[in-house]
């Protein structure tokens, strides 16, 4: 059963942002649509307290009527976060993603975010492996 660690090693993964609790949500906000992404975990003391989402704007600043150049992300972040470890398998990983409605969750080592992992990148997973199983059904086929 193919682990986080698996996805990871196969994949070209960037660095991971972060932001802190004292960042503001505008600048936040800019770091993810700089990088075309939609979380970012949240730090305090180099460990992991937290993430801030498209749904966090929305749900905090937007509807609530915020000013994000003087919101911190320590005020509106979702915490505790759910994460995983580099050994969970994607399985699991897709699973709880499903059943708690998450988007995106940060695979943690030692209290420390690692990487990211999206909904996107699982299904992406999901496509390769049915891919590669599919031409192997096929090699297997055409030699008999």
């Amino acid at each position: 059963m193919p682990t986080v660690t698996c996805y990871l090693d196969r994949s070209n993964r960037r660095s991971l942002s972060t932001c802190s609790v004292s960042d503001s949500v505008l600048d936040a906000a800019k770091r993810m649509n700089a990088e075309h992404i939609g979380s970012l975990p949240v730090l305090s003391g180099g460990q992991l307290v937290g993430i801030f989402t498209e749904r966090d704007v929305l749900k905090r600043i937007v509807a609530e009527g915020r000013e994000p150049s003087s919101t911190t992300i320590g005020e509106v972040m979702s915490a505790p976060v759910t994460f995983a470890t580099p050994d969970t398998p994607l399985s699991a990983l897709r699973t709880v993603m499903r059943d708690e409605h998450i988007r995106h969750i940060p695979i943690v080592q030692d209290n420390v975010p690692i990487a990211m992992i999206s909904i996107g990148d699982l299904n992406r997973a999901q496509a390769d492996e049915q891919d590669e199983t599919i031409h192997a059904l096929e090699a297997y086929v055409n030699i008999r």
